[in-house]
């Protein structure tokens, strides 16, 4: 059946919704292409069903699913950035990497050959999980691609710098711990955001300083506010390539019950939205939307808010790539 697209400057872009329902059809992300009905993308959107790292609730393996469910009444237009990210680059769905559920080695390997190889043509992942454990094979393939350790950002309730758990080195709770040992993340430019709830003990945080990362907790961004938050953010990771790492539990579960370990205090979903826009001309690399469990996820509230989340990365980054277009002589501008 023929699918009518809206397609505008030689980008193919969502199923056009005047003349299919939004309700009607197979799900891909906004309702773009599937990556093998275009000739390139410059962003991809991948799903990673895969949560055997998870110590809490499981059923993030088809938060991926449900994210392209939820995403089905975006709009080409984002007011916010006043940007039309579908016409100013390519993008597409690349649909699921085929991840083995049994062993987590091999996942992580799996993981990162397959975002090495989505973005060999140059080609930005956004990605969908799946739970935070593929937040280590992603780094590792972002930080080979950028020839150098990247900065990050990280949104979530928790640090995910624990050492081990029953033994296991690689799980959702480890990480970037991982990540700092391994020498992929450049320690000068790294920061969690969103931080609450209980720790095992002081010693959680002596570590996490100790690899690093900088922290504005739940509680900053409410005392302090969004802006304030921003220009520390920016300050701290300036011009270095950067990669967002966002656990929809950063929200509070009034805004994302969907999720494995919901912890309560969390920012809204606006405070989430309104700290990405500001970055704004930072030079994003990739990123990803992980631990949305759809069983949880009572009336799709959590869905929806990782959608628009995953639609602003990728109105960011499109809004990065125009401009680097534009002025390839120069580093991207800060707006």
């Amino acid at each position: 059946m023929e699918q009518p697209r809206v397609t505008a400057n030689g980008n193919i872009g969502p199923i056009d919704s005047s003349r299919i329902p939004r309700y009607a059809g197979a799900a891909t992300f906004a309702r773009l292409p599937r990556l093998d009905e275009v000739d390139r993308a410059d962003i991809a959107v991948v799903g990673v069903p895969f949560d055997s790292g998870v110590s809490y609730r499981p059923g993030a393996r088809f938060g991926s699913n449900h994210v392209r469910e939820s995403s089905r009444l975006l709009r080409p237009y984002n007011p916010a950035l006043d940007i039309s990210p579908f016409e100013r680059v390519q993008v597409a769905d690349a649909g699921d990497m085929a991840v083995n559920p049994f062993n987590i080695h091999e996942a992580i390997e799996t993981i990162q050959q397959n975002a090495l190889d989505l973005t060999a043509d140059g080609a930005k992942l956004v990605t969908l999980g799946g739970d935070h454990t593929i937040a280590l094979p992603l780094l590792r393939a972002a930080s080979e691609r950028a020839g150098a350790p990247v900065a990050m950002l990280h949104f979530d309730a928790h640090l995910d710098t624990w050492d081990t758990y029953f033994g296991a080195e690689y799980t959702h709770g480890t990480p970037f711990r991982r990540a700092v040992e391994e020498g992929i993340l450049d320690t000068e430019a790294i920061s969690h955001v969103g931080t609450r709830g209980p720790l095992y003990g002081v010693k959680d945080l002596e570590d996490d300083r100790r690899f690093g990362f900088g922290i504005v907790t739940s509680s900053d961004v409410f005392r302090q506010g969004v802006d304030e938050v921003v220009a520390k953010l920016r300050d701290r990771i300036g011009n270095r390539p950067l990669y967002i790492s966002i656990d929809i539990d950063v929200l509070d579960p009034a805004h994302a019950p969907g999720t494995g370990t919901p912890e309560a205090g969390g920012i809204t979903s606006r405070e989430l939205l309104e700290i990405l826009r500001g970055m704004r001309g930072m030079n994003l690399i990739g990123a990803d939307v992980v631990e949305v469990a759809p069983a949880y996820d009572h009336a799709e509230i959590t869905g929806v808010a990782a959608s628009h989340v995953a639609y602003d990365l990728v109105s960011l980054m499109a809004d990065q790539a125009t401009a680097t277009r534009a002025t390839p002589n120069s580093t991207t501008e800060e707006r």
